[in-house]
């Protein structure tokens, strides 16, 4: 339980640079949402890698590299699901993308990122 939770606080410090990347990139730089999106998926991507290898999963694993290459597997998935989860949400109920991606990160987050880590990436 206490890895869940630590997880999850990782996630959130994670989304926070991701959230603060995304909207910075569409309120003062003018990019579309989607790809705003995509570049604070990336930031908070990074965050989350470091964090969840040294503080959440504590791993020894002194390949870095295979694990990099695993997580970026994964983050690939979860990628397209935050993608695709913000356009379908925000294009077809007409609500602000920053709603939409609170209720898709949630989604993915919990849903595909948590299992896919703990069983693949830093097991």
């Amino acid at each position: 339980m206490l890895t869940f939770l630590k997880a999850q606080t990782a996630s959130v410090g994670a989304t926070v640079v991701d959230f603060v990347v995304t909207v910075l990139a569409v309120e003062f730089f003018g990019l579309w949402y989607v790809m705003a999106n995509l570049i604070g998926t990336v930031s908070g991507g990074i965050t989350h890698f470091a964090l969840g290898r040294t503080w959440v999963f504590h791993s020894e694993n002194p390949n870095v590299k295979a694990q990099a290459i695993r997580y970026f597997l994964i983050w690939n998935g979860s990628l397209v699901l935050n993608a695709v989860g913000i356009f379908l949400i925000t294009h077809y109920s007409g609500i602000s993308y920053i709603i939409s991606k609170v209720i898709t990160s949630i989604v993915v987050g919990i849903g595909y990122n948590y299992v896919m880590q703990k069983s693949f990436v830093f097991k």
